[in-house]
């Protein structure tokens, strides 16, 4: 019996995100696609784990309480006293959000599949009936992008189902080891949550019917196409639904695409058809991006089921 719904692994990060643009206040937060996902998921009711490394200083003690606060096992977690936790900038402009990341050499991206493979961390994987990784996780370095693929063999030996969102970075790698990597990925995964833009890039494609196609081809059973402002798509290879948007106030986007994929991840573990998990996130990212910053704004069931 799984005792865990979904499992993350990946790289969390301490954000300073600008409140007002061209003023220099900054509100700290937290921050890490795959971290914001399992909060996001632990908020809808999961019961969440987070596998990861983090530096053996006040950033990365911050990380491991505000897991513990939010529910989310860190029994998993490795401390590193030699590589410190990755910190990022988010500032505000007529662009939209820009990121300034200081993340070279940190903790997380000294994962190796040998850390992984030890006994907590590889319970904890086969314990899940989810468990979540994405493109920035491979990005970060190559022995992380090692883990990741680990993670995901170790996952689908145990049962348990692999969700991959593509987050892609071009900033992190070079576009051809990212597309290599990435379709790698999508083909070992169950569950593929790419965005509109990131998919384009990846494979040439505008046109989002032809993206879950694609998606489908390359192995995925579940292919959710996330549209922003225009909602998702919706397939599990026999059946396809496009998912309407809310119209709300737009403050921050930093974590919407997180916050989707958590309480969509959270709904599947819970019973919830691929169709009924997307309608419940689309409407959890839209609540998240009327506030400030990545976690402080992830919303609880209440809320969603409000809006809904």
């Amino acid at each position: 019996m799984k005792t865990f719904d979904v499992v993350a692994l990946g790289e969390a990060m301490v954000e300073f995100n600008q409140t007002t643009a061209g003023l220099p206040g900054y509100l700290r937060g937290f921050g890490g696609d795959t971290s914001n996902s399992v909060i996001a998921a632990a908020r809808a009711g999961a019961r969440c784990g987070y596998l990861s490394r983090v530096g053996r200083d006040t950033f990365g003690q911050s990380l491991l309480d505000l897991w513990t606060e939010e529910g989310v096992a860190t029994t998993a977690i490795e401390r590193d006293a030699e590589h410190p936790t990755g910190i990022y900038f988010v500032t505000h402009g007529p662009n939209g959000h820009e990121f300034s990341y200081l993340r070279a050499g940190s903790a997380a991206s000294r994962m190796t599949p040998a850390w992984l493979q030890n006994g907590v961390a590889s319970e904890l994987l086969s314990a899940s009936k989810i468990l979540h990784v994405s493109g920035i996780s491979m990005a970060i370095s190559s022995s992380s992008c090692d883990t990741v693929f680990a993670a995901i063999q170790l996952a689908r030996e145990a049962a348990t189902l692999v969700s991959f969102d593509a987050n892609l970075r071009l900033k992190l790698w070079p576009l051809a080891r990212a597309r290599a990597c990435i379709t790698q990925a999508i083909s070992m995964s169950d569950i593929f949550l790419p965005s509109m833009e990131d998919a384009s890039i990846l494979c040439g494609l505008n046109d989002p019917d032809q993206v879950v196609d694609w998606g489908h081809s390359l192995g995925a059973q579940i292919v959710v196409l996330k549209l922003g402002s225009e909602g998702a798509l919706v397939s599990d290879g026999s059946r396809r639904e496009r998912i309407a948007s809310h119209q709300v106030q737009l403050i921050d986007a930093t974590g919407a695409g997180d916050c989707f994929a958590g309480n969509l991840l959270a709904r599947m573990a819970q019973g919830c058809t691929a169709f009924e998990a997307a309608r419940y996130a689309n409407a959890a990212a839209a609540l998240a991006v009327q506030g400030f910053g990545a976690v402080s704004p992830l919303p609880r069931p209440d809320a969603v089921r409000a809006l809904l």
